[in-house]
């Protein structure tokens, strides 16, 4: 009936029923010994249960055997079935029901446990250097790839990364970067624990003048490095060769073995000052002892400064031929001008010093000191003309070099008779050639006074009588101030007139540029000053000074009318120059022609 069916009856006929709870917990702990629980992402160990051509089935305990690519273990070139693996759980089933194992993903996460492992506790693992990179080398530890830097991987530096790649080597773990998935490994470190109590014992033994054996690891311009075993000290450039060398390579390799002497060490500072060149005898030592001063030697320059240059006689020998000793020139010129490196070249020994190991040396002392010539007398007599070049401007005047050695003084009083000159250089330039005249020589103490002006005679004695107190010219005004004015007279040369002696009849100012006539009423030769005025043209008050000064500087002299004379003929003659001389020497024969007629 409805209501009255037995459903438990009914179900006990089914499979798997009829267990007594005791049955069924002992079946429950049977069937769960041989099925594993699993998760993804877990690293389990896996049997080898069968090999194929392209899959390797392995056996993980769990309700179904998983398959890995045969690819992914290259490197057990002896696989066989019953090996025992690690193996990354990807999936616990796919779309095909498949349980999908990986043996390269467990090899990277037990790669990084042991690495970590390595790190934290500080152990030496191997790693296979799979390739070189920027810097350094690749490493392979664990599966995974850790970078070795180039100064990682010895004490010394490696120059051919090349000879590593494909070989294995032992490295410790210094720093993992898990963000970037980066290890970084070194060789060194290993290494430095062997050279640290090696070290200590050469330092502990280390003495000054101790000779030592050691291999250059490292070359500079100023000097190499060499490895002592375990401790490096340096071979300063100047302490390598008693001779003068512009770097090590010249006389060193590196890698090359080489003999030194300990020149000094600082214990707390583990610094270590090498020399080879100590371990030969001193060139100094050997130097011929017919050298002496006033000898003649050759050798080769070494080197070139601004005060000179050295002269290699022997490797270690050398001596220094200053730039005044290079030419009986008083002008001190570059030493470059005369030599340079290298130039094979004869000197005289000037000073020697054998204990202080110092030389200098000379080679204008080779040729003949041009002061002491017999002809020098003769040549630079005075009067004599002789063209030099320019080699100084002072305030006073300027030195002209006439030949090597010969130098002599131009004053700046005596470069124009007509030009009032306030340094030389307004006249000539450095480098130029200007011709003179002798007017003095002092061969005892090598001194010149020359002269450019005195070329030509001197015109001033003309015009003085063109220019006599009194007479009238026509004048342009080039400068004017407080004081005055300067004026543009006649033949080029300059005068002056005061401030008030520039008031024009109209009581107006003359200004520059403008062309005026003015009367000389005062004129010196010695001086080379002619001062005039415009105001004594129209004003009899000034005429009266000017006469009277016209009387008091020549009596008996008809000033009036030679000043008329003088005046009609400067101003047909406006436009002549100071180098007009043989005109001027006419003019003034034509004015002395003219006074004696009308006398």
């Amino acid at each position: 009936m409805p209501g009255e069916f037995d459903f438990e009856a009914f179900g006990s006929k089914g499979f798997g029923e009829g267990y007594s709870k005791d049955k069924r917990s002992e079946m429950e702990k049977l069937y769960s010994g041989t099925v594993t629980t699993v998760n993804t992402g877990e690293v389990v160990s896996g049997v080898v249960v069968g090999i194929n051509d392209r899959d390797v089935i392995l056996n993980i305990g769990f309700k179904s055997d998983g398959l890995v690519p045969l690819a992914e273990f290259k490197d057990m070139t002896n696989l066989k079935i019953g090996d025992v693996v690690d193996l990354f759980i990807e999936e616990r089933e796919d779309a095909m029901g498949q349980l999908v194992l990986s043996r390269r993903k467990a090899k990277l996460v037990k790669g990084w446990e042991y690495v970590q492992k390595a790190l934290d506790k500080d152990e030496v693992i191997e790693g296979f250097v799979k390739r070189r990179t920027k810097g350094g080398l690749i490493v392979d530890v664990f599966g995974i790839e850790a970078f070795l830097p180039g100064s990682q991987i010895d004490v010394k530096p490696i120059r051919d990364f090349d000879i590593y790649v494909n070989k294995n080597i032992e490295v410790k773990v210094v720093k993992i970067n898990y963000t970037n998935d980066n290890v970084v490994v070194s060789h060194k470190v290993l290494i430095e624990k062997d050279l640290e109590q090696q070290k200590a014992a050469i330092l502990t033994n280390l003495e000054k003048g101790q000779v030592l054996e050691g291999v250059i690891k490292n070359m500079t311009n100023f000097g190499v490095f060499i490895d002592l075993g375990g401790v490096d000290g340096l071979l300063h450039i100047t302490d390598i060769s008693w001779g003068r060398i512009n770097h090590p390579e010249e006389v060193l390799k590196l890698d090359q073995t080489v003999k030194v002497v300990v020149l000094d060490f600082d214990e707390d500072k583990k610094r270590i000052s090498l020399g080879m060149k100590q371990l030969t005898a001193h060139p100094w030592d050997s130097l011929p002892a017919d050298i002496q001063v006033g000898s003649k030697v050759k050798g080769k320059i070494v080197n070139v400064a601004d005060y000179g240059a050295f002269l290699e006689l022997q490797p270690g020998v050398e001596g220094l031929i200053h730039v005044s000793e290079m030419s009986w020139s008083q002008h001190l010129r570059n030493p470059q001008d005369f030599m340079k490196v290298a130039d094979e070249v004869e000197a005289v020994v000037l000073t020697l010093d054998r204990d202080e190991r110092k030389m200098s040396l000379g080679i204008k002392q080779l040729t003949e000191d041009p002061w002491t010539r017999q002809d020098v007398l003769s040549k630079y007599a005075v009067g004599t003309k002789h063209k030099g070049i320019v080699r100084n401007l002072t305030n006073f005047g300027l030195f002209i070099e006439l030949e090597e050695g010969i130098d002599g003084l131009v004053h700046v009083s005596d470069l124009s008779w007509t030009k009032k000159i306030k340094h030389p250089s307004e006249f000539v330039k450095v480098g130029e050639t200007m011709e003179v005249q002798v007017l003095e020589l002092d061969a005892a103490n090598r001194r010149l006074a020359l002269s450019h002006k005195h070329l030509e005679e001197n015109p001033w004695d003309t015009f003085e009588t063109v220019f006599t107190i009194g007479s009238v010219h026509k004048a342009t005004i080039i400068n004017k101030n407080d004081k005055g004015a300067v004026l543009e007279l006649p033949y080029g040369i300059e005068g002056f007139v005061a401030a008030k002696n520039l008031a024009k009849e109209d009581n107006g100012k003359a200004e520059v540029g403008e062309s005026l006539d003015f009367k000389v009423s005062e004129f010196s030769k010695d001086d080379r000053r002619i001062v005039l005025s415009h105001k004594a043209m129209w004003s009899a008050e000034e005429e009266k000074p000017a006469a009277a000064a016209a009387n008091k500087g020549g009596a008996g002299k008809k000033a009036p009318s030679k000043g008329s004379t003088i005046q009609s003929i400067n101003q047909q003659s406006e436009k002549s120059t100071l180098g007009d001389l043989d005109a001027l020497a006419a003019l003034r024969d034509k004015m002395s022609g003219g006074e004696s007629k009308s006398e």
